[in-house]
Order: structure tokens, then sequence, then C-alpha cells
């Protein structure tokens, strides 16, 4: 059997057994493993003349498109690493991740709507075609690449104002797609979902939990995802993943029905609390799927955690908060709950270490209080100060609160203000410091108030002398994605303290609350 250390090793482990059957499939193209990796290949070697070079960091500014995953490969087999941009985000976002990320060039797809490439601070490498082997190009010659690599890095949000970078080593995903593979039993004649965005980092489960395993990654259009069922039934989807959000809109939409999925045979839920009553609601539409309640942060490689409901409803364990548990941590996992004096507990912060787990952030003094020595029994924790080297030994803080509960984990929110927007992080304060800088504002908080279902939404509130609501909004379409902007912004007097003189955003969330009716 092939060891598998890189990411493209398990794409073209699964392309030399598989070279004829359909890898890719965008409404009507289809491409097979080895067109796919001819295409890869071709968009490698534009890349090399590009960069006079291998390049170190490449960004991806592309939709989900066949050019999006070609491309995504071709960075991998140059040993390059990997840095999505989002066309949707503002431009301002992508420079500020190009900037960070110390990009060499990012390669950008071409399209009939307005592109942001062309104010990048990088060079950009364009394409506006279909990548083909006819046009002569030798397969360039790849970065030494090995486990310890960078894969990817990701961009998340970040409470100084500033999105963080999280590295992703070929390990923690080698040691990521070991686990998830064969658990859901992935190989040839799978059809896997593809619903997010590359800069959700659940996309590489669906690309190479798919890939690394000879299955098809089946990917939506916009159009498509306005009605996900129908479209997981027309494109008899055997294996879906989605954030649970999605179930509440397909309800919403009222195209949830009973039945209404008869060939998937699992549906995996990750990137927010999943419902007991969204649960319910899926496995009646697909009955013959086995479902999985998944967690993890970006810096635990995706996912980390797992429960499996019964097939019987009945059996299902009923937690007071209403969601599913998140379960127990994958095999090689380990992890501690630490009470806020840093003690062991049954009830509150999450930390977790082992192969999943990141070498730490982009910038080195986002280290700092997230990650500590403890020795897993008595004593207090030893938070590393951000100046020394991050080991194996120490412990990642994921800011979630859990609860053991009968031999499984219980996701009972968040330590911070850190939240899940249909399934995005988001940092309250990253939004909050944008606020501020506003004219006329003098202080803002940013609250998340459910729906009627569970939904979050966010509201932001201001004081100051003159604030100007739709100006304030404006200018954070320009800076923010769509997903981090407020419904609405709410002027008030004096923001409510609580008797420690700490802003009570309780009390504002009930005011707010109050208003909506």
């Amino acid at each position: 059997m092939t060891v598998k250390q890189t990411l493209y090793e398990w794409f073209a482990a699964s392309g030399a057994e598989f070279p004829d059957h359909v890898a890719l499939e965008i409404g009507r193209d289809r491409l097979t493993y080895q067109e796919l990796q001819d295409a890869a290949e071709c968009i490698a070697a534009r890349l090399l003349t590009a960069a006079d070079g291998v390049p170190q960091r490449v960004g991806l500014l592309a939709e989900r498109s066949v050019l999006a995953y070609a491309g995504y490969l071709a960075v991998q087999l140059l040993g390059a690493t990997v840095v999505p941009l989002n066309p949707a985000f503002p431009a301002a976002r992508n420079a500020a991740i190009v900037t960070a990320g110390g990009l060499d060039l990012v390669l950008a797809e071409t399209t009939g709507r307005e592109t942001t490439a062309l104010t990048l601070p990088a060079p950009v490498v364009a394409l506006t075609h279909p990548p083909t082997t006819a046009e002569g190009n030798d397969i360039p010659a790849p970065r030494p690449t090995g486990p310890e690599s960078i894969a990817y890095v990701l961009f998340t949000s970040g409470s100084t104002g500033t999105p963080k970078g999280v590295p992703i080593r070929h390990s923690n995903v080698s040691a990521y797609l070991s686990h998830v593979i064969p658990r859901y039993e992935l190989g040839p004649g799978s059809r896997v979902s593809q619903t997010f965005d590359l800069t959700f980092d659940l996309s590489v489960f669906d690309m190479f939990a798919a890939w690394g395993s000879g299955a098809t990654l089946v990917v939506p259009t916009r159009r498509d995802l306005m009605a996900p069922v129908r479209w997981a039934a027309e494109a008899e989807l055997t294996h879906w993943f989605s954030v649970p959000s999605l179930v509440s809109f397909a309800r919403r939409m009222r195209a949830l029905k009973p039945g209404s999925l008869p060939a998937l045979r699992w549906s995996l839920f990750c990137g927010e609390p999943l419902t007991l009553q969204q649960a319910e609601a899926w496995a009646a539409a697909a009955p013959e799927s086995t479902l999985e309640n998944l967690y993890g942060p970006t810096e635990l490689t995706i996912s980390c955690a797992e429960f499996r409901l019964p097939r019987d409803v009945a059996e299902w364990p009923r937690p007071a908060n209403g969601t599913v548990p998140i379960g127990a941590l994958y095999p090689g996992l380990s992890y501690l709950v630490l009470d806020t004096e840093g003690l062991p507990s049954d009830d509150g912060e999450l930390l977790v270490r082992g192969p999943q787990r990141f070498p730490g952030y982009l910038n080195p003094q986002n280290n700092s209080d997230r990650f500590l020595l403890h020795n897993g029994a008595t004593g207090t924790s030893v938070p590393h100060s951000g100046d020394s080297p991050i080991t194996t030994a120490h412990w990642y803080r994921t800011g979630d609160r859990v609860a053991r509960r009968d031999g499984q984990l219980i996701h009972l929110g968040r330590m911070d203000q850190q939240v899940k927007i249909r399934g995005y992080r988001v940092e309250l304060g990253e939004i909050e410091a944008l606020l501020r800088e506003q004219s006329g504002v003098r202080d803002a908080i940013v609250i998340a108030i459910p729906d009627a279902v569970g939904d979050l939404s966010l509201e932001a509130i201001c004081t100051g002398p003159d604030p100007q609501p739709e100006h304030i909004l404006s200018d954070l379409r320009s800076r923010i994605p769509e997903y981090m902007i407020p419904r609405s912004v709410t002027v008030f007097d004096e923001l409510p303290l609580n008797i420690n003189g700490k802003i009570d955003r309780q009390t504002v969330a009930a005011m707010i609350a109050g208003r909506r009716g």
C-alpha cells in the first residue's frame, strides 16, 4: 500500500488506481482523475513560469469551478502552500490576507463578475479558459515536500480586527484522512457533496476525502444551493456534508420532506451546533443515511470529534441545550476539560493536542494564551508566553465550553465572544473594532441573537455623538464579508452596565430582542 504523506499524494494514488473514474462533477462538466491531473499539471507549469521558479505560497482566488479545483491541486503538485481567497469578499479583506500571508503570487480565475485580483498586492496569474495538456508544458519539478510542510493556510476572524492565519501541515490532514475515509466507507462509486467555499476548512474534507479514496466530488451551482435537497436527490449523492443552518434553510423552504433523500448513505454536519430538531428533520428525509455530528476548530484540522446518532430517534440523547452531542475525540487525540482556575473539571474549556493540532499561528504573536502546558491530572496550567517554541506537549485552547455527560462531550457554547454565523467563525471583537473606527461612534458592541428556529444573526449597538447607521453598514460592507455584517445598527445613549461595571450584554440582547417583537 502506498504511503501517502501529502495532499497531492492522496490524490495521485487514487489517480494511479482509478484514472478513468470521474473525480470532479460540476454541472455538465465531468473530469476523470487523469483529466483533472492533466489540468493540474498544466496550471502548475504556468505558475512555475510566472514565479520564475517554485513559489512558496500561492493565493487561489476562484469560485467553485474546474479551474478552482485544478488550481488547488496545481499548488499542491508544486509542493507549495495554497491560501484560498474568496471573490465575494471585499477587496480590502483579500488584500489584507495577501499581505499577512506573504503570498508570492495569486492564481485568479477571470469571470464575468468584477474581480478583486487587479487590486491585490501580489502578482496575479489569470486563468481564462480550461487548462489542457495540449499547450506543450512540461510537468514541473515540485518543491521538496514532506509531512511537516504546510499544505494550506486559512485566515479566520481575529479579535484584534486583523485576520489570523492558520497553517495546517500535510501530516495534520493525513492523520485526519486516515480516520474519516474508512469511517465513512468512502471509495469508488461514492458521490460526495461540496457545499463549502474553499476559504472554509470543511471544504478540505470534501475534496480530499473524495479524491483520497477514488470517489467523485459533486459540486453544486449557485442555483443548486438555493434548492439543496432537490440537488442532492437529483445528483444521487451518497455522502452529504454541510453546516446545520442549511437544514434550517431547507425547512423554511418546505423542501425537507420525509423520504426525499433516499440515496444518501452518510449525512455529516459540522461548523455550528446541530439541534435535535434539525437532526430529526434530516433523518426523516434521509431514512437510509447514518447521521453524524462533527466538531472541530480550524486549528485542529477540519474536525476532531464525532457523535453518531442511533437510527432509532427514541434512543437519541436529549441534552438540556437541545443540541446533538459532539461525542468523542478521534483516535490519537487527547483532550482536557479545565475550569476557569485551570483545574480539571467535567464542565469547562476544551483543550486538545495530538497529530491534528496545527503548529501555531502564522503570526506567532497570536499564539499567546492559546496554548498551555498541563499534566492532565492535577495542578494549574502554564500558559504559553508566545516567545518560546510550541511543542507536541502543548495543549491548544479551543475557547469552547463543553461538559462531560454519560461518556460524551456536550458543546455548551463559547468561553469568549466568538460565534458561528452560517458555519463561519466570527469574532465579535473584530466587528466591534471596526465599528469604533466609525465617525460619530464612541463605543460599540455586537451581539448574536437567535431567531425562532435557532439561527443566529448579528446586531450592532453604538453610542456616541452622531452615529449614522446607514453609513456604518455601508462602510462595513466594503471591509468585511457579508456573513459578518450586522442585521442592523441600533443607537443607544449609553450601554447598560452590570454590577461589576462591565457592559451588560445579556441586558442589551434582551432589549434588542424585545424591539424585534
